[in-house]
């Protein structure tokens, strides 16, 4: 027997690490090496701070590894809440694992092309256009887990209503930005709606559950 509030427990210090460890790829290396409009400066600054090129490379695979296991222990807090719905959270992030993670690849070959920075331009675009692909999945999941959340009585029904918005962001976000990239203010929008996800983040790790008493255990 696994008591949901260990549960909670392992979700709080997972969850946290999970984001700060994608914040680190997805954030602060490209602000770092990337020179937006300019494909030299760029090359230049991947050459000088090859290591922590690689570190995010790094950092964006274990991004992925961390979410496979907080997704298996959101599944295990919320499944007894409804198992259809948490089974559909399951499926939908999990899709997006190894998309991210292959998309990692023209990471690779953009290191292939220190000498040739508009080579090394385009590779980086590719890894681009693959967490927009990627970032589809980081909506829809976010669907069942906000219904999950609204429905468990654990946490303010307000918090699945934030993470819905934050689906509707990546996703709608990502579909713009495939159909319509020049749409900058549109895609502002569905950003900052993605901040959703964020605050059910902080509050899972700040406040936690909220537990209804005689709550005391589900079988793993």
């Amino acid at each position: 027997m696994k008591t949901l509030r260990q549960t909670e427990r392992i979700l709080r210090i997972l969850y946290p690490i999970w984001a700060l460890v994608g914040m680190f790829s997805l954030m602060y290396v490209p602000s770092q090496v990337v020179v937006p409009g300019d494909a030299a400066a760029t090359a230049a600054q991947i050459a000088s701070r090859e290591l922590l090129f690689r570190a995010g490379i790094v950092g964006s695979l274990a991004t992925q590894i961390l979410f496979l296991f907080a997704v298996w222990y959101l599944y295990q807090f919320f499944e007894h809440t409804s198992k259809g719905p948490a089974r559909v959270m399951v499926m939908l992030a999990c899709v997006s694992v190894p998309i991210a993670m292959l998309n990692e690849l023209a990471k690779f070959a953009a290191l292939g092309q220190l000498d040739d920075p508009e080579q090394l331009l385009f590779f980086l675009g590719l890894n681009g256009h693959g967490i927009t692909i990627a970032s589809i999945f980081w909506g829809l999941w976010l669907f069942p887990l906000g219904y999950l959340i609204y429905h468990s009585g654990y946490f303010p029904k307000l918090i699945g209503v934030a993470v819905w918005i934050g689906g509707i962001g990546y996703t709608l976000g990502s579909l713009t930005d495939i159909l319509l990239p020049d749409q900058k203010t549109l895609l502002t929008v569905f950003e900052t709606m993605t901040f959703g996800e964020i605050v059910w983040l902080l509050w899972l790790t700040i406040r936690g559950a909220k537990w209804p008493k005689g709550e005391v255990s589900t079988e793993a």
